[in-house]
């Protein structure tokens, strides 16, 4: 399992920073691909970022590359989702998700994760 760090609705204005924390249990977290999905009212849930189980590889939706940054640490049993640059189409429940198999490299798909966090809401504000 993985879930946030801190609760609670995250607000920041456009063009400001935040950085998202979940925390791992349960599992050898160190074996598994990570990743963050987010999920705006009344859309599916999107793809954000994902980073392998050694954290070697790490990839990101189009929408959100050049100002997300995706993380882990291994020894802490810990991953991030650094947003820099936000946007009002940001705002969305972000989920932090770790891969149903070990040893992968990261996935694009939903169907690859089974472990997902609680969700933090994150409002960007124009």
């Amino acid at each position: 399992q993985v879930q946030p760090v801190e609760s609670g609705e995250k607000l920041v204005q456009a063009g400001g920073s935040l950085r998202l924390s979940c925390a791992g249990s349960g599992r050898i977290f160190s074996n598994y691909g990570l990743g963050w999905f987010r999920q705006a009212p009344g859309k599916e849930p999107e793809f954000v970022a994902a980073i392998g189980w050694s954290g070697g590889i790490d990839i990101y939706a189009d929408s959100v590359k050049g100002r997300f940054t995706i993380s882990r640490d291994n020894a802490k049993n810990t991953m991030h989702l650094q947003m820099n640059a936000l946007r009002s189409e940001d705002t969305a429940v972000y989920y932090c998700v770790m891969e149903r198999r070990p040893f992968t490299t990261g996935s694009r798909s939903a169907d690859d994760y089974d472990a997902w966090g609680q969700g933090t809401q994150v409002t960007v504000s124009s």
